[in-house]
């Protein structure tokens, strides 16, 4: 399952579905991430990654060994197409979205069957969906939090467009379906990479409050979408039991562990 955000939702949180990504594979979710340094948010996947020790220069085989000895591996954009390292300069001096955001996800060199992914429109929720399914995603889940967020969101509704069995259903989803308080998204902000390391070892390291549930309800989404469990329900069920059994975090270190392995035998 391939798990990303368009990114440029002007949110400014931590990285939720960095964070996710540990937490799901952690429960069972195979992760092939791609992902790229920040372009209009305050962290990429790819800033948090490199402040918790993991090498992204990696070749595709080194990621594909990645996924099959830890059940994770993160694809740094500029190494899997060349063509975006000439943009990404020009993307950061922009700092605002651009057709790239939305292209980006849509690009995974896994070519990852299942996905999760979040956008930063509401309109682009049935578009990307339909997207996924022209291109022959099987279960496909893209959400937009109606706080303008590129994840399942904690502090307002979220719309859902989801592609299972070649049929594509739209719906809503609520924090407190799942039992979850509200927590407004400015609660989740960050100013940097430190800053989302320091909170996304918190929630691995379970501790309680609104940056461990947004992860849980991602994580379960992912879950889901990685067709692990039946329902985004069942999937933060089993989430939380990553988490609690400190069976996340190890899947953090043994992730960091692995990309440098990797990274000396390329040497």
């Amino acid at each position: 399952v391939d798990v990303v955000g368009t990114g440029g939702d002007g949110a400014h949180t931590f990285n939720i579905s960095t964070c996710s990504m540990f937490v799901a594979a952690a429960a069972g979710a195979q992760v092939a991430k791609h992902g790229n340094r920040s372009v209009s948010s305050k962290t990429g996947s790819a800033d948090v990654l490199e402040a918790l020790g993991v090498t992204l220069s990696l070749p595709p085989q080194a990621v594909a060994d990645c996924v099959g000895n830890t059940g994770i591996g993160f694809m740094f954009a500029p190494n899997h197409h060349p063509a975006m390292k000439n943009i990404a300069p020009v993307r950061k001096e922009l700092g605002v979205r651009t057709i790239f955001n939305i292209l980006g996800p849509l690009t995974n060199p896994a070519d990852a069957p299942n996905i999760l992914m979040g956008v930063f429109h509401p309109d682009l929720v049935g578009i990307q969906v339909r997207v996924m399914q022209r291109l022959g995603a099987q279960h496909a889940v893209v959400v937009y939090g109606k706080d303008n967020m590129d994840e399942i969101s904690l502090g307002a509704a979220t719309l859902v467009g989801e592609l299972r069995n070649g049929e594509i259903r739209e719906y809503e989803i609520h924090p407190e379906d799942f039992g979850m308080p509200m927590v407004a998204s400015r609660n989740l902000r960050v100013s940097g990479p430190e800053e989302s390391r320091r909170i996304l070892l918190g929630v691995l390291g379970n501790e309680p409050g609104a940056a461990r549930d947004i992860v849980l309800l991602n994580a379960g989404a992912t879950l889901y979408a990685a067709n692990v469990v039946e329902s985004i329900a069942d999937g933060i069920v089993k989430a939380r039991a990553a988490i609690e059994s400190g069976a996340a975090r190890a899947k953090l270190d043994e992730f960091v562990a692995e990309t440098q392995r990797q990274a000396a035998a390329q040497s």
